[in-house]
């Protein structure tokens, strides 16, 4: 598996909804073994919703298991200073207008632009990546391109 890129935040976040899926699963185990007890299975709506919800829940363990094992966290990253990369708080001035704009440049995993993260693939951190605070940028978006100046950059 490759490998994931999680803030120290990300990475515990991930923890506890392991923990939380593994209390729900033996939870699901004790309720398919007491819809079992009730006799004739192929009516029992009970039963199969609480076995559809326990392939989910198996399924999303093995998924956050792997993420954990694989996951390199930002603050052991090497990040130069001042330079954009994944783990990085970017301030941005679009040119012209001069609309500001701060976004963090994270894994796939805690990208959610309501909250100002950024996935490291998405077209913006794509166009940043590498370049350094006080330089103006070209970048290639969906909506065509755009420019900024990198106003600063700070670790995550």
């Amino acid at each position: 598996m490759p490998e994931v890129y999680l803030s120290r935040i990300g990475f515990e976040k991930l923890r506890k909804e392991l923990e939380e899926l593994k209390s729900e699963k033996v939870r699901l185990s004790q309720e398919i073994g007491e819809a079992a007890e009730q006799g004739d299975l192929r009516e029992n709506f009970g039963y199969h919703a609480a076995k559809e919800r326990q392939s989910e829940v198996l399924r999303r363990i093995g998924e956050i298991e792997q993420k954990l094992l694989s996951a390199r966290l930002f603050d052991e990253l090497d990040i130069p200073p001042g330079e954009v990369r994944i783990g990085t708080r970017v301030a941005l001035e679009e040119s012209p207008g001069g609309e500001k704009n701060e976004w963090a440049i994270v894994g796939t995993e805690e990208a959610d632009a309501s909250e100002g993260k950024i996935s490291v693939h998405a077209p913006l951190s794509q166009g940043l990546l590498g370049h350094k605070a006080g330089e103006t940028v070209k970048v290639e978006l969906p909506r065509g391109p755009a420019t900024y100046k990198i106003v600063s950059v700070e670790r995550i």
